[in-house]
């Protein structure tokens, strides 16, 4: 035989174990990289956590519910009850009395020589708004037997009283003397205050401070419904 058929031989018998130990390393370290895959080695895809029941909300989910701050919803078919008013059924407003009141007397125009137009004021010195009702009663002189008569145009606001806050100012216009007949001389004003019903009187009688010492009043005298514009009162008297 040939040696060089045995070298052959024994190259080649020898190639074949040496192929077949390359292939099963190949596969032994095709195999160990899918094991350190599987089990977060380097090489492989880390395995996802698992959802813990206990963990908060992530950004982007829904947030638990806090206690105390969910609103219940109205059942259907229902109306939702209403908000209660800061001050419920509205603040009573009451009647104006005399005890509250400063009254005062001046003259229109005030640098005029003739008394016949004054602007009667009365203003609020009480802590709380009142009302005062329709317009006063009011007498010139000690001996007047009658009311002045009132101008109804001069209402502000038929069937409403007129309220006045704490401070505040309410006027009437009074004409001395209309050119009437019966003339006479009045050294004071009385003020009486009208109650809810038409016509009625609330307290007493309050002397009003004359302007000047005498007054010359006629049966032509006029007073006008209370305002809180002066300048309105006076509208209704300045003319005549």
């Amino acid at each position: 035989m040939d040696t060089s058929d045995c070298r052959d031989r024994r190259s080649r018998r020898g190639w074949k174990p040496y192929a077949a130990g390359a292939a099963v390393v190949a596969a032994l370290l095709t195999s160990t990289a899918c094991r350190s895959g599987e089990d977060g080695s380097p090489g492989g895809t880390a395995p996802s956590a698992r959802p813990s029941t206990t963990d908060p909300a992530q950004p982007g989910g829904t947030a638990p519910a806090t206690p105390g701050t969910t609103t219940p919803s109205t059942p259907s078919g229902t109306t939702a009850p209403p908000k209660p008013s800061a001050t419920p059924g509205g603040s009573a407003v009451a009647d104006c009395t005399t005890e509250q009141l400063a009254v005062s007397a001046v003259k229109e125009p005030a640098d005029s020589k003739e008394n016949r137009h004054l602007l009667l004021g009365v203003q609020n010195a009480g802590d709380a708004p009142c009302k005062l009702y329709r317009y006063p009663h009011v007498k010139l002189g000690a001996d007047a037997r009658t009311t002045v008569p009132v101008i109804q145009e001069s209402d502000p606001d038929p069937g409403r009283p007129v309220v006045i806050a704490p401070g505040e100012e309410a006027y009437a216009a009074l004409l001395v003397s209309g050119g009437g007949r019966d003339e006479y001389e009045a050294k004071s004003i009385t003020l009486t205050l009208q109650g809810r019903a038409p016509g009625s009187r609330t307290g007493g009688p309050v002397d009003v401070p004359l302007p000047v010492a005498t007054l010359h009043a006629d049966d032509g005298q006029l007073i006008t419904y209370w305002t809180t514009a002066s300048g309105l009162a006076l509208d209704f008297i300045m003319s005549k």
